[in-house]
Protein backbone atom coordinates (compact mmCIF):
# COMPACT_ATOMS: atom_id res chain seq x y z
CA UNK A 1 0.00 0.00 0.00
CA UNK A 2 2.77 2.43 0.93
CA UNK A 3 4.55 1.62 -2.33
CA UNK A 4 1.39 2.38 -4.31
CA UNK A 5 0.83 5.64 -2.45
CA UNK A 6 4.41 6.71 -3.10
CA UNK A 7 4.01 5.94 -6.81
CA UNK A 8 0.75 7.89 -7.02
CA UNK A 9 2.19 10.89 -5.18
CA UNK A 10 5.24 10.85 -7.47
CA UNK A 11 2.92 10.75 -10.50
CA UNK A 12 0.80 13.65 -9.17
CA UNK A 13 3.90 15.76 -8.57
CA UNK A 14 5.10 15.06 -12.12
CA UNK A 15 1.70 16.10 -13.52
CA UNK A 16 1.81 19.29 -11.43
CA UNK A 17 5.18 20.16 -12.95
CA UNK A 18 3.97 19.26 -16.45
CA UNK A 19 0.90 21.52 -16.33
CA UNK A 20 2.88 24.20 -14.44
CA UNK A 21 0.38 24.48 -11.58
CA UNK A 22 3.19 23.83 -9.08
CA UNK A 23 4.74 27.13 -10.17
CA UNK A 24 2.01 28.93 -8.26
CA UNK A 25 3.49 27.53 -5.02
CA UNK A 26 6.68 29.39 -5.83
CA UNK A 27 5.18 32.46 -7.49
CA UNK A 28 2.54 33.49 -4.95
CA UNK A 29 4.92 33.77 -1.93
CA UNK A 30 7.50 35.51 -4.12
CA UNK A 31 4.90 37.96 -5.43
CA UNK A 32 3.64 38.62 -1.88
CA UNK A 33 7.15 39.44 -0.65
CA UNK A 34 7.89 41.71 -3.61
CA UNK A 35 4.56 43.50 -3.15
CA UNK A 36 5.23 44.07 0.54
CA UNK A 37 8.62 45.54 -0.32
CA UNK A 38 6.98 47.93 -2.78
CA UNK A 39 4.41 49.06 -0.22
CA UNK A 40 5.58 51.99 1.88
CA UNK A 41 7.61 50.88 4.93
CA UNK A 42 5.93 50.26 8.28
CA UNK A 43 7.57 53.30 9.90
CA UNK A 44 5.39 55.69 7.87
CA UNK A 45 4.88 57.81 10.97
CA UNK A 46 8.46 59.05 10.58
CA UNK A 47 7.84 60.29 7.04
CA UNK A 48 6.94 63.90 6.44
CA UNK A 49 3.32 64.57 5.45
CA UNK A 50 2.70 66.86 2.46
CA UNK A 51 0.41 69.81 3.28
CA UNK A 52 -0.93 72.30 0.75
CA UNK A 53 -1.14 75.98 1.71
CA UNK A 54 -3.14 78.51 -0.35
CA UNK A 55 -0.73 81.19 -1.52
CA UNK A 56 -2.91 84.29 -0.89
CA UNK A 57 -4.66 82.94 2.22
CA UNK A 58 -4.15 84.90 5.45
CA UNK A 59 -3.17 82.15 7.89
CA UNK A 60 -2.55 82.80 11.61
CA UNK A 61 1.11 83.60 12.21
CA UNK A 62 1.59 81.17 15.11
CA UNK A 63 0.19 78.26 13.10
CA UNK A 64 2.34 78.90 10.04
CA UNK A 65 5.45 79.42 12.16
CA UNK A 66 4.88 76.10 13.94
CA UNK A 67 4.21 74.18 10.72
CA UNK A 68 7.25 75.58 8.90
CA UNK A 69 9.50 74.83 11.87
CA UNK A 70 8.35 71.19 11.98
CA UNK A 71 10.09 70.19 8.75
CA UNK A 72 10.39 66.58 9.92
CA UNK A 73 6.61 66.33 10.28
CA UNK A 74 5.34 68.38 7.35
CA UNK A 75 6.41 69.32 3.84
CA UNK A 76 4.68 72.59 2.95
CA UNK A 77 3.66 73.14 -0.69
CA UNK A 78 2.20 76.43 -1.91
CA UNK A 79 -0.79 76.24 -4.28
CA UNK A 80 -2.53 79.07 -6.11
CA UNK A 81 -6.10 78.08 -5.25
CA UNK A 82 -8.23 75.46 -3.56
CA UNK A 83 -9.06 73.99 -6.98
CA UNK A 84 -5.36 73.49 -7.77
CA UNK A 85 -4.87 71.95 -4.34
CA UNK A 86 -7.76 69.52 -4.90
CA UNK A 87 -6.24 68.44 -8.22
CA UNK A 88 -2.90 67.79 -6.50
CA UNK A 89 -4.73 65.97 -3.72
CA UNK A 90 -6.44 63.66 -6.23
CA UNK A 91 -3.11 63.09 -7.97
CA UNK A 92 -1.61 62.14 -4.57
CA UNK A 93 0.91 64.97 -4.77
CA UNK A 94 -0.50 66.28 -1.46
CA UNK A 95 -1.86 64.55 1.64
CA UNK A 96 -4.03 67.43 2.80
CA UNK A 97 -4.94 71.10 2.25
CA UNK A 98 -5.29 73.68 5.01
CA UNK A 99 -7.76 76.52 4.49
CA UNK A 100 -8.78 79.40 6.76
CA UNK A 101 -12.17 79.15 8.44
CA UNK A 102 -14.76 81.86 7.81
CA UNK A 103 -15.34 82.72 11.49
CA UNK A 104 -12.12 84.73 11.71
CA UNK A 105 -10.69 82.74 14.62
CA UNK A 106 -7.28 81.07 14.69
CA UNK A 107 -8.70 77.86 13.30
CA UNK A 108 -8.31 75.93 10.06
CA UNK A 109 -10.24 73.48 7.92
CA UNK A 110 -8.48 70.38 6.67
CA UNK A 111 -9.38 69.00 3.23
CA UNK A 112 -8.30 65.37 2.64
CA UNK A 113 -9.12 62.48 0.31
CA UNK A 114 -10.48 60.19 3.03
CA UNK A 115 -11.28 61.04 6.62
CA UNK A 116 -10.14 57.68 8.00
CA UNK A 117 -6.81 57.47 6.15
CA UNK A 118 -3.36 57.29 7.70
CA UNK A 119 -2.41 60.64 6.16
CA UNK A 120 -5.36 62.38 7.83
CA UNK A 121 -4.44 60.89 11.20
CA UNK A 122 -0.80 61.95 10.76
CA UNK A 123 -1.78 65.56 9.90
CA UNK A 124 -4.23 65.92 12.80
CA UNK A 125 -1.92 64.35 15.36
CA UNK A 126 1.03 66.44 14.15
CA UNK A 127 -0.91 69.72 14.28
CA UNK A 128 -2.30 68.82 17.69
CA UNK A 129 1.22 68.27 19.01
CA UNK A 130 2.37 71.59 17.54
CA UNK A 131 -0.67 73.41 18.98
CA UNK A 132 -0.03 72.09 22.48
CA UNK A 133 3.63 73.05 22.23
CA UNK A 134 2.84 76.59 21.04
CA UNK A 135 -0.32 77.46 22.98
CA UNK A 136 -0.81 74.84 25.64
CA UNK A 137 -4.36 73.57 26.13
CA UNK A 138 -6.19 76.13 23.99
CA UNK A 139 -8.78 75.23 21.33
CA UNK A 140 -7.63 72.95 18.53
CA UNK A 141 -6.36 74.55 15.33
CA UNK A 142 -8.38 72.09 13.21
CA UNK A 143 -12.02 73.11 13.36
CA UNK A 144 -13.29 70.69 10.69
CA UNK A 145 -12.10 67.88 8.43
CA UNK A 146 -13.69 67.72 4.97
CA UNK A 147 -13.07 64.55 2.93
CA UNK A 148 -13.40 64.52 -0.86
CA UNK A 149 -14.70 60.95 -0.71
CA UNK A 150 -17.59 60.62 1.72
CA UNK A 151 -18.94 57.32 0.38
CA UNK A 152 -19.20 54.29 2.60
CA UNK A 153 -16.70 51.47 2.49
CA UNK A 154 -18.94 49.42 0.16
CA UNK A 155 -19.09 52.18 -2.48
CA UNK A 156 -15.41 52.96 -2.05
CA UNK A 157 -14.50 49.30 -2.70
CA UNK A 158 -16.66 49.12 -5.85
CA UNK A 159 -13.90 50.10 -8.35
CA UNK A 160 -11.71 47.31 -6.96
CA UNK A 161 -14.50 44.76 -7.43
CA UNK A 162 -15.09 46.01 -10.98
CA UNK A 163 -11.39 45.63 -11.76
CA UNK A 164 -11.38 42.14 -10.23
CA UNK A 165 -14.38 41.08 -12.34
CA UNK A 166 -12.83 42.36 -15.57
CA UNK A 167 -9.47 40.69 -14.86
CA UNK A 168 -11.09 37.36 -13.94
CA UNK A 169 -12.80 37.31 -17.34
CA UNK A 170 -9.60 38.30 -19.14
CA UNK A 171 -7.00 36.22 -17.31
CA UNK A 172 -8.89 33.23 -15.90
CA UNK A 173 -11.88 32.48 -18.16
CA UNK A 174 -10.60 33.46 -21.62
CA UNK A 175 -7.18 31.69 -21.55
CA UNK A 176 -8.75 28.45 -20.28
CA UNK A 177 -11.41 28.51 -23.01
CA UNK A 178 -8.90 29.17 -25.79
CA UNK A 179 -6.57 26.47 -24.47
CA UNK A 180 -9.46 23.99 -24.26
CA UNK A 181 -10.33 24.50 -27.93
CA UNK A 182 -6.68 23.96 -28.82
CA UNK A 183 -6.25 20.95 -26.54
CA UNK A 184 -9.35 19.17 -27.93
CA UNK A 185 -8.41 20.08 -31.53
CA UNK A 186 -11.69 22.01 -31.91
CA UNK A 187 -9.86 25.04 -33.24
CA UNK A 188 -8.10 23.02 -35.94
CA UNK A 189 -11.47 21.68 -37.03
CA UNK A 190 -12.93 25.17 -37.25
CA UNK A 191 -9.98 26.33 -39.32
CA UNK A 192 -10.78 23.68 -41.92
CA UNK A 193 -14.04 25.52 -42.64
CA UNK A 194 -14.33 28.84 -44.57
CA UNK A 195 -13.99 30.65 -41.23
CA UNK A 196 -10.97 32.97 -41.07
CA UNK A 197 -8.62 33.50 -38.12
CA UNK A 198 -9.70 37.10 -37.57
CA UNK A 199 -13.36 36.05 -37.34
CA UNK A 200 -12.55 33.54 -34.60
CA UNK A 201 -10.59 36.17 -32.64
CA UNK A 202 -13.40 38.73 -32.97
CA UNK A 203 -15.93 36.16 -31.75
CA UNK A 204 -13.81 35.52 -28.66
CA UNK A 205 -13.42 39.27 -28.09
CA UNK A 206 -17.17 39.80 -28.19
CA UNK A 207 -17.61 36.89 -25.77
CA UNK A 208 -15.12 38.43 -23.34
CA UNK A 209 -16.78 41.85 -23.55
CA UNK A 210 -20.25 40.34 -23.05
CA UNK A 211 -19.01 38.45 -19.97
CA UNK A 212 -17.38 41.64 -18.68
CA UNK A 213 -20.54 43.73 -19.01
CA UNK A 214 -22.64 40.94 -17.49
CA UNK A 215 -20.38 40.56 -14.45
CA UNK A 216 -20.25 44.32 -13.80
CA UNK A 217 -24.01 44.74 -14.33
CA UNK A 218 -24.77 41.96 -11.84
CA UNK A 219 -22.35 43.59 -9.39
CA UNK A 220 -24.23 46.89 -9.59
CA UNK A 221 -27.70 45.35 -9.50
CA UNK A 222 -26.99 43.06 -6.54
CA UNK A 223 -25.17 45.78 -4.61
CA UNK A 224 -27.58 48.58 -5.49
CA UNK A 225 -24.78 50.86 -6.73
CA UNK A 226 -25.30 53.68 -9.21
CA UNK A 227 -23.40 53.83 -12.50
CA UNK A 228 -22.06 57.38 -12.42
CA UNK A 229 -21.81 58.89 -15.91
CA UNK A 230 -23.24 55.95 -17.88
CA UNK A 231 -21.74 56.74 -21.36
CA UNK A 232 -18.25 57.24 -19.89
CA UNK A 233 -18.60 54.15 -17.70
CA UNK A 234 -19.80 51.98 -20.61
CA UNK A 235 -17.01 53.14 -22.93
CA UNK A 236 -14.29 52.41 -20.36
CA UNK A 237 -15.82 49.00 -19.60
CA UNK A 238 -15.79 48.28 -23.34
CA UNK A 239 -12.16 49.39 -23.64
CA UNK A 240 -11.15 47.37 -20.57
CA UNK A 241 -13.09 44.30 -21.73
CA UNK A 242 -11.47 44.53 -25.17
CA UNK A 243 -7.96 45.02 -23.75
CA UNK A 244 -7.99 42.22 -21.19
CA UNK A 245 -9.98 39.78 -23.34
CA UNK A 246 -7.36 40.26 -26.08
CA UNK A 247 -4.65 39.65 -23.51
CA UNK A 248 -6.46 36.51 -22.32
CA UNK A 249 -6.76 35.13 -25.87
CA UNK A 250 -3.02 35.64 -26.31
CA UNK A 251 -2.27 33.82 -23.05
CA UNK A 252 -4.46 30.94 -24.20
CA UNK A 253 -2.41 30.61 -27.38
CA UNK A 254 0.80 30.46 -25.38
CA UNK A 255 -0.43 27.34 -23.54
CA UNK A 256 -1.03 23.82 -24.73
CA UNK A 257 -3.55 22.77 -22.06
CA UNK A 258 -6.28 24.18 -19.84
CA UNK A 259 -4.26 23.57 -16.68
CA UNK A 260 -1.25 25.53 -17.93
CA UNK A 261 -3.58 28.30 -19.16
CA UNK A 262 -5.14 28.68 -15.72
CA UNK A 263 -1.70 28.77 -14.12
CA UNK A 264 -0.42 31.39 -16.56
CA UNK A 265 -3.63 33.38 -16.06
CA UNK A 266 -3.06 33.55 -12.30
CA UNK A 267 0.59 34.53 -12.87
CA UNK A 268 -0.66 37.58 -14.81
CA UNK A 269 -3.78 38.23 -12.72
CA UNK A 270 -1.98 38.97 -9.45
CA UNK A 271 0.54 41.54 -10.80
CA UNK A 272 -2.21 43.27 -12.78
CA UNK A 273 -4.65 43.30 -9.86
CA UNK A 274 -2.81 44.33 -6.72
CA UNK A 275 -0.58 47.26 -7.80
CA UNK A 276 -3.62 49.06 -9.23
CA UNK A 277 -5.94 48.25 -6.31
CA UNK A 278 -3.35 49.15 -3.64
CA UNK A 279 -2.01 52.29 -5.33
CA UNK A 280 -4.36 54.44 -3.20
CA UNK A 281 -2.56 53.49 0.02
CA UNK A 282 1.06 53.49 -1.12
CA UNK A 283 3.19 56.16 -2.76
CA UNK A 284 5.62 53.53 -4.09
CA UNK A 285 2.86 51.54 -5.75
CA UNK A 286 1.46 54.78 -7.18
CA UNK A 287 4.74 55.17 -9.05
CA UNK A 288 4.91 51.53 -10.22
CA UNK A 289 1.23 50.83 -11.03
CA UNK A 290 0.93 53.10 -14.14
CA UNK A 291 3.07 50.60 -16.05
CA UNK A 292 0.17 48.12 -16.06
CA UNK A 293 -2.94 48.49 -18.26
CA UNK A 294 -5.04 47.58 -15.23
CA UNK A 295 -4.07 50.90 -13.60
CA UNK A 296 -5.07 52.81 -16.74
CA UNK A 297 -8.47 51.12 -16.42
CA UNK A 298 -8.84 51.33 -12.63
CA UNK A 299 -8.16 55.03 -12.12
CA UNK A 300 -10.74 56.32 -14.67
CA UNK A 301 -13.34 53.83 -13.39
CA UNK A 302 -12.66 54.98 -9.85
CA UNK A 303 -13.02 58.62 -10.87
CA UNK A 304 -16.29 57.94 -12.75
CA UNK A 305 -17.85 55.99 -9.88
CA UNK A 306 -16.61 58.06 -6.91
CA UNK A 307 -15.81 61.54 -8.19
CA UNK A 308 -18.23 62.12 -11.06
CA UNK A 309 -15.48 61.92 -13.68
CA UNK A 310 -16.04 61.67 -17.44
CA UNK A 311 -14.19 59.97 -20.28
CA UNK A 312 -13.09 63.36 -21.63
CA UNK A 313 -10.74 63.63 -18.65
CA UNK A 314 -8.94 60.37 -19.51
CA UNK A 315 -8.29 60.27 -23.29
CA UNK A 316 -4.78 58.82 -22.99
CA UNK A 317 -5.90 56.01 -20.71
CA UNK A 318 -8.67 55.00 -23.13
CA UNK A 319 -6.25 55.06 -26.08
CA UNK A 320 -3.68 53.08 -24.07
CA UNK A 321 -6.20 50.29 -23.37
CA UNK A 322 -7.25 50.11 -27.02
CA UNK A 323 -3.64 50.06 -28.20
CA UNK A 324 -2.69 47.18 -25.88
CA UNK A 325 -5.78 45.26 -27.02
CA UNK A 326 -4.99 45.77 -30.72
CA UNK A 327 -1.38 44.60 -30.26
CA UNK A 328 -2.51 41.48 -28.37
CA UNK A 329 -5.07 40.73 -31.12
CA UNK A 330 -2.48 41.03 -33.87
CA UNK A 331 -0.11 38.66 -32.08
CA UNK A 332 -2.95 36.15 -31.49
CA UNK A 333 -3.93 36.19 -35.17
CA UNK A 334 -0.30 35.63 -36.11
CA UNK A 335 -0.04 32.66 -33.74
CA UNK A 336 -3.21 31.20 -35.25
CA UNK A 337 -1.75 31.38 -38.75
CA UNK A 338 1.35 29.61 -37.46
CA UNK A 339 -0.87 26.95 -35.82
CA UNK A 340 0.99 27.59 -32.55
CA UNK A 341 0.87 24.57 -30.20
CA UNK A 342 -1.96 23.03 -32.22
Amino acid sequence: MIKNLAALIKNDIAIAFKNRSVYLILFIPLFAVLSLNLVDPSNEASQATRIGIIRNENYPFVIMKSIRSADKLFIVAMVKSVEEGINKLKAKELDGILTKTKNGANTLELLVLKKDSFQTLAIVSGLTALQRSAEGKSASWILDIKPLHEEGIQKHALPTWVLMSVLIVGFIIMPAQVAEEKEKKLLLGLLQTPMREIEWVFAKLFLGMILTFTAVLLLHVMGGFDFGDIPSYALFLAAGGFCFSSFGILLGFLCGSQASARTLGVLFYLPFMFPAALSDISQKLSAVAPIFPSYQFYQPIRSILLEGGKISSFPMEWIYLLLVGVIACMISIRLMKLRWLM
